[in-house]
């Protein structure tokens, strides 16, 4: 594992937490919801034995660790110190790197490649997506989740005349570029990928009514959510979840 030179540490390390405020706070498994953009990611990923996957923006590992599970050799790259820390034994190589820099050299190809919620919070997505994907093999696939800001309840708080961030979310204060249904369609065309499907997940309730109030109702309520999101993605879609490949060229 690796979180590079012991001069170059420091430096990221004050670096990166400066720019990710949020950093000392755990980024949510949605893995128990299963309409989530989690657990759509990982039913699309597949098996790993002898396969190579990276984890773009991987966080303390939440998904990390379901991909080594499954049998991929795993590389990581995270903006937080701390959060890389706490990443650091479910994977098979931790990478900390402030993708607003020139980016990590990484070792190799890869299979597959996830950026989960990961785009949204880069000055420059598309340099940073197309840049890692250059590590990715001919028959690779690439696994993308970004929040969909076109969402109804976006559009009744700006009838309102309301935009207020928050500290998650769709309007997570984080945030510096956002997307709809169309504008990330045409981003993955522009990166020259292939799109292969697009899934829309709904608001994750389960992440929003507490523990103890929930129940068969809410699982009930949560699967005419997500038929909602997938039937009418633009107005219902929480969360846009794209599989893709590379574009062939003549």
């Amino acid at each position: 594992m690796s979180v590079g030179e012991d001069g170059q540490t420091a430096k990221i390390q004050a670096s990166t937490d400066a720019f990710y405020p949020t950093a000392d706070v755990r980024y949510q498994s949605k893995i128990a919801d299963p309409y989530s953009s989690h657990s759509v990611i990982l039913a699309r990923v597949g098996n790993g034995t002898g396969r190579r996957l990276l984890d773009v923006g991987s966080a303390q590992g939440v998904l990390a660790q379901k991909f080594t599970e499954r049998g991929f050799e795993v590389t990581c790259i995270e903006g937080s110190q701390k959060l890389a820390a706490l990443g650091m034994d479910k994977c098979q190589e931790m990478i900390v790197a402030d993708l607003d820099e020139p980016l990590p050299q990484l070792n190799g190809q890869f299979d597959v490649i996830i950026y989960g919620d990961i785009l949204e919070h880069l000055r420059n997505p598309m340099e940073v997506f197309t840049g890692f994907n250059r590590s990715l093999r001919p028959a690779g696939q690439v696994i993308v989740s970004v929040p969909n800001v076109a969402h109804l309840w976006v559009r009744l708080n700006l009838l309102l005349g309301r935009f207020d961030y928050a500290n998650r979310g769709i309007l997570d204060r984080t945030h510096l570029r956002f997307f709809t249904l169309s504008l990330f369609k045409r981003f993955l065309s522009d990166a020259g990928l292939e799109l292969d499907e697009i899934v829309a997940t709904p608001v994750p309730l389960l992440l929003l009514v507490p523990r103890q109030r929930q129940g068969k109702w809410l699982s009930v309520v949560q699967t005419l959510n997500a038929g909602l999101a997938r039937c009418w993605k633009r107005m219902f879609g929480y969360q846009f979840v794209a599989v893709a490949h590379l574009r062939k060229t003549s």
